[in-house]
């Protein structure tokens, strides 16, 4: 009986392997490549009694699988521990694949799919197709066929994203196993919803549609036994779908069969093959020949073939034209491959490069061959996942031609020529690195009264400096106050005069008749227009705009009228610099004006407390001194008429009129 064997440790996803230190992870792949060495090592007997009681084994396998085919190969690093272990797990799956009763992990379409995709049909197109036959992988194909099914029928409202996810994971495992192909097409459910989903707009999912149902086709015609006669009832559905869409309103070339004949060599390959098989033959030529009518107009015209030129690597300088010939022949080498691997994702951009050079950039025959696993053996063995490397920018030669010796460099000068030090005539005492004296201190320094200012010097800027002397007052520098003539700029003054011009002749313009301003093509036109035009030198929309903004400033009226009403000459306004108390009834306009006399009968702040003398406080709400016509003043004038009497106003009236009679003066 063979020792107990420890157990694996899953392979770590993405996030985890990303806190691994390399070392770390070396030992990791070591300690792998020992178990699944030793697994391997066992009898059938032993390595059966072994899964039974561990499921970590299968549980490895599954999780190596998914995330080397997710992430690559280069996950595993490039040490030849990483190569071994790619290449021991490939036997365990194989033999685990192989059992009579093998573990269920290993027998998932998910497991089974990643497996082909990693290690290609020539590899794994066995262990996969004895795989698919066991009733353990029919049963979860069955649940993934019925989950499908349900998706394609729902359409729009089904979950696109995850459908397409799952039909470019099948196509790997339907290219790996005829039998897989078959079951999928067994009935006529798979196939339905495939050419209802294609309505869908979403180009991804109809790039998956297309290669899953060509992949389905064409996996009945290889195998032990083709089946060719499920092959020609698939092909009489797709027909009478294709009537059927053809009927309807849609557009008649946008149905999943025009697009299946169209961009795949489908019935190129089922002729072909029906042909070499002479089986069935005489039935499914009619149907090929019918669904030949749906192929798209101008899209069977292959592009021109381009002539690889051999460039030549001399010294002659490289020509634009052979540049351009290099590049569209770069465009039209990368579709051809991209057309590939929409066909076969798990072969490499180099390796299908390798295969278009063999067969002379014929998309066709490569993928025949692919299909028939007959490529040439020096291809067979070739990697079949290498990338293409990145493209390098190729330097172009220039002319090289000699050149003549360029001058010398000029000699520099500087304001410190012929000085001593340049001379090298100073005194080497006088020359030192860093500080001159690195022993002071700051001590010393401060101590040092040799380079202090004189005391007598201070005090004499002092005695200078006048500490009674008030701040200049600068208010009214800036603004005219009555007795500047100008600012001592003829060009600014020049300046003012015509926009004063310009202003007085929009101001009476608009005073004489608004209309002129209007905003319509009469007015614009109008003589009326034309002289203020010209007397300004504006435009339709600057007029216009200004009687729009004087419209919207009332107290700008008042200005302009001001200053061209009143007087001929332009006074400018001085606005008060004093802090006055704001009002409760003052407006924001009027907030920097004067504001009365703060002891006054009647002030109508009520915060300013009693007046002057023998006055009442105010806060009555009115003024006699008020403008004529205001209700408040008004019932003012009514509350003082009521009250002389008790107040002896007319006594003082009197006695004043007595003393100005006499020869007396007021007061």
């Amino acid at each position: 009986m063979s020792p107990t064997l420890p157990s694996f440790a899953p392979f770590p996803e993405a996030p985890w392997r990303d806190h691994i230190v390399p070392v770390e992870w070396e030992v990791c792949l070591s300690s792998w490549l020992a178990l699944t060495d030793a697994y391997l090592s066992l009898s059938e007997h032993d390595l059966l009694r072994h899964i039974k009681q561990d499921e970590s084994i299968a549980s490895f396998q599954a999780s190596f699988v998914h995330e080397v085919a997710t992430s690559g190969t280069i996950i595993l690093g490039s040490s030849r521990t990483g190569a071994l272990l790619f290449r021991q797990c490939f036997l365990l799956c194989s033999r685990l694949l192989h059992l009579s009763s093998a573990p269920l992990q290993v027998l998932t379409w998910e497991f089974l799919s990643d497996f082909g995709r990693l290690y290609g049909k020539k590899k794994a197109g066995l262990p996969i197709e004895a795989a698919s036959q066991t009733p353990g992988a029919e049963a979860s194909l069955q649940g993934l066929k019925k989950s499908l099914i349900q998706s394609l029928d729902s359409g729009v409202k089904g979950d696109l994203a995850s459908l397409e996810t799952r039909l470019k994971r099948l196509n790997h495992l339907i290219h790996m196993s005829p039998h897989v192909a078959a079951f999928f097409l067994a009935g006529s459910d798979f196939l339905d919803g495939l050419v209802s989903c294609f309505k869908v707009m979403n180009p991804p999912l109809r790039k998956a549609i297309i290669t899953t149902a060509y992949l389905c086709l064409i996996g009945l015609t290889e195998g032990d036994s083709p089946k060719y006669s499920m092959l020609a009832d698939q092909l009489y559905s797709l027909k009478a779908a294709a009537d059927a869409h053809r009927a309807g309103p849609l557009n008649a070339n946008d149905s999943m069969v025009s697009e299946l004949v169209t961009t795949t060599p489908i019935l190129k390959q089922v002729q072909s093959r029906l042909e070499t098989s002479d089986t069935g033959l005489t039935r499914t030529k009619p149907v090929i020949t019918a669904l030949e009518g749906y192929r798209k107009p101008g899209a069977s015209a292959r592009p021109k073939r381009l002539i690889k030129r051999r460039i030549d690597k001399g010294k002659g300088i490289m020509t634009e034209d052979q540049s351009d010939l290099v590049g569209e022949m770069r465009v039209h080498r990368m579709s051809q491959i991209s057309q590939i691997q929409d066909l076969f994702p798990d072969l490499g951009s180099s390796f299908v490069s390798q295969l278009l050079d063999e067969y002379n950039d014929n998309t066709e025959q490569v993928i025949a061959h692919l299909l028939e696993d007959s490529l040439p053996p020096h291809l067979a063995g070739a990697d079949r996942t290498k990338e293409l490397s990145p493209e390098r920018i190729r330097r172009k030669s220039h002319d090289i031609a000699p050149r003549s010796t360029p001058p010398q460099i000029p000699t520099r000068h500087n304001v410190y020529d012929d000085d001593e030090l340049d001379q090298l005539a100073v005194d080497t005492s006088r020359l030192h690195f860093g500080k001159r004296n690195p022993e002071r201190t700051t001590d010393d320094i401060l101590n040092d009264r040799s380079s202090a200012p004189n005391k007598a010097a201070i005090l004499s800027a002092l005695s200078a400096f006048d500490a009674d002397d008030d701040e200049r007052d600068d208010t009214y520098d800036a603004v005219d106050a009555g007795f500047v003539v100008n600012d001592g700029h003829p060009d600014d003054a020049d300046e003012q005069k015509r926009k004063d011009a310009g202003e007085e002749a929009l101001f009476r313009a608009y005073r004489s008749d608004p209309k002129s301003f209007d905003r319509d093509a009469a007015t614009r036109r109008s003589e009326a227009r034309a002289k203020l035009k010209q007397a300004t030198g504006m435009t339709d929309e600057a007029i216009e705009g200004w009687a729009v903004m004087l419209g919207r400033t009332p107290h700008q009226m008042k200005q302009l009228e001001v200053k061209y009403s009143a007087s001929s000459g332009s006074q400018p306004v001085l606005a008060s610099t004093a802090w006055r108390a704001p009002s409760a009834r003052s407006h924001p306009e009027d907030s920097d004006g004067e504001l009365g006399d703060v002891g006054s009968r009647g002030s109508h702040d009520r915060g300013r407390g009693r007046g002057r003398g023998r006055g009442r406080g105010g806060g009555r709400g009115g003024s006699a001194a008020g403008p004529t016509g205001d209700k408040e003043t008004e019932n003012a004038r009514k509350r003082k008429e009521a009250n002389k009497g008790s107040r002896a106003n007319h006594n003082r009236r009197d006695q004043r009129a007595r003393k100005m009679g006499r020869g007396g003066f007021p007061g």
